[in-house]
């Protein structure tokens, strides 16, 4: 029995050894195997190599040329319309000596670099429209050194999205598009494309953030990313490490002329939705609502009992829009539409835009702080939706009729007569409201940014036509929690809250 016992002993001694080796064998293996630091390291490179190489063949160098020849003196300075030097030009009387009047003018040969990759095995590719814009050649290369002369170019400038067409005589390898909507800030992406003339170039980083808005084009949501993009890498995508494209690239923000570590690409979704529109129709139909919104802040919040990543504020609703049909009033915080939550003004536009024209909706928006439900039927957007002339805000008035102070928010006020509201530029045919003739320093309106020459139409909910109305709606809101004014600046209306 003792020696039954000390068998047993000496075998579990030996199973101790046996572990205590196997775990520093695991022990070992992890920190030269699949678990190790440089394991991982050496995993992350493979993915960047592995969807580098995938894409490559997809993507394409764009080589543009805009042919010189002769023009008149009046296409020169419409070559400088709307940048510093246009109005110089135009007012300095040497501009008539050296260009003369409607004199001819050589005009160079201009040349331009981009990027752009296969969506269709067919030999559709996509760029940004302002690497081909003008273009009066369009040549794209391939990695393997094959060029071919694009045409069919198709482009749509709101959204800086373009589309050529080369032949081929076999399929085009083409790039799988991925979801911008799935992405996430963190994710790493790569940026390829033909940076200063260098073919295939492979820049990696993160998305730093999304619904970026940087008043670079019309249609803006742009996903931010810190991967390096720099002059003609335009057109360009930015992809997953699965090798899915995600985004074109754009633009960037530079004071240097070069990446300074911030660069836009528009998403892939919408990219996808303008480019089948373009392969369909030649254009883009849009649909809209017709409504002037802006954005949510803290003060806005607070009044409206919202929070700042909530919804989107309708300033103004104009006539005879899918907005008015709708009965979507001022002061509405739409919050969601097709099922979709609102949560901010770029995303708003991006959801209408892309409805079905014809079909109906449901929108849903907070009203007086109850949550209302709406019918829209999507319709398209005019040509000329936008484009109302905007007449500029006088400060001073050739007349000061007798106005009433108001000490409790700190500005003066009169009644907006119809000979007011024409100097001022409103263009309504029945225009109401109270003028702000003055404004006190240091009081609620001046820390508001209000300023003579702007159109109080309501405080709160109350419309105001009078001094006296503009006082009685004034003393029954508190200036503790904000007083909320709808206003105007020429054709411009929008919310703004007093506070002390």
């Amino acid at each position: 029995m003792t020696k039954i016992v000390r068998n047993g002993q000496w075998i579990l001694a030996l199973f101790g050894v046996a572990c205590l080796v196997g775990a520093a064998a695991v022990m070992a293996q992890r920190e030269s195997g699949a678990d190790s630091p440089l394991a991982h390291a050496q995993n992350f490179s493979v993915a960047i190599r592995n969807a580098s190489q995938k894409s490559m063949p997809s993507i394409v160098a764009i080589e543009t040329t805009i042919k010189g020849g002769v023009a008149q003196g009046a296409d020169i300075q419409e070559l400088f319309k709307g940048t510093p030097f246009g109005e110089q030009f135009k007012n300095d009387p040497r501009y008539r000596q050296f260009f003369g009047q409607g004199g001819k003018r050589q005009m160079p040969r201009r040349e331009g670099r981009g990027s752009g990759f296969v969506i269709d095995p067919s030999g559709i590719i996509m760029t940004n429209n302002h690497v081909v814009q003008d273009a009066d050649k369009v040549v794209v290369r391939f990695q393997d050194g094959r060029e071919y002369v694009a045409h069919d170019i198709k482009r749509d400038p709101s959204s800086d999205i373009a589309i050529l067409k080369v032949d081929a005589d076999h399929p085009l390898p083409a790039l799988p598009l991925g979801d911008s909507e799935d992405i996430q800030v963190g994710d790493w992406v790569l940026a390829i494309g033909s940076p200063f003339g260098l073919d295939m170039s492979v820049t990696a980083g993160i998305i730093s953030a999304k619904g970026r808005g940087q008043q670079i084009a019309e249609r803006e949501y742009f996903l931010q990313t810190d991967a390096a993009v720099n002059p003609g890498n335009s057109g360009g995508p930015l992809i997953n490490l699965n090798g899915e494209v995600v985004g074109v690239n754009a633009a960037i923000s530079s004071r240097s002329g070069g990446y300074d570590g911030v660069s836009f690409a528009v998403p892939i979704n919408m990219a996808k939705w303008v480019s089948q529109q373009l392969i369909a129709n030649g254009t883009v139909q849009r649909a809209y609502l017709g409504i002037a919104i802006q954005p949510v802040d803290n003060d806005l919040a607070d009044t409206l009992n919202i929070t700042t990543r909530e919804g989107a504020l309708v300033s103004d609703v104009w006539p005879d829009t899918p907005a008015e049909k709708a009965k979507i009033q001022p002061g509405d915080v739409i919050i969601s539409l097709n099922g979709r939550r609102v949560n901010g003004t770029p995303l708003l536009q991006r959801i209408v835009e892309e409805l079905e024209l014809g079909k109906s909706y449901p929108l849903k928006v907070m009203r007086d702080g109850k949550q209302v439900e709406l019918t829209m039927v999507a319709e398209a957007m005019p040509e000329d939706f936008g484009k109302r002339r905007i007449v500029p805000v006088r400060d001073q008035h050739e007349s000061e009729p007798e106005s009433t102070e108001q000490n409790i928010v700190g500005m003066d006020v009169q009644k907006l007569t119809p000979e007011l509201a024409t100097q001022l530029g409103v263009s309504d045919e029945n225009p109401h409201g109270v003028v702000i003739t003055g404004v006190k320093p240091d009081s609620p309106a001046d820390y508001a940014n209000l300023r003579p020459g702007t159109v109080v139409e309501k405080v709160g909910q109350t419309a105001v036509s009078t001094p006296e109305e503009f006082a009685q709606a004034v003393k029954k809101n508190s200036t503790d929690k904000g007083v909320l004014l709808h206003v105007r600046r020429g054709d411009r209306k929008f919310f703004v809250v007093l506070k002390p």
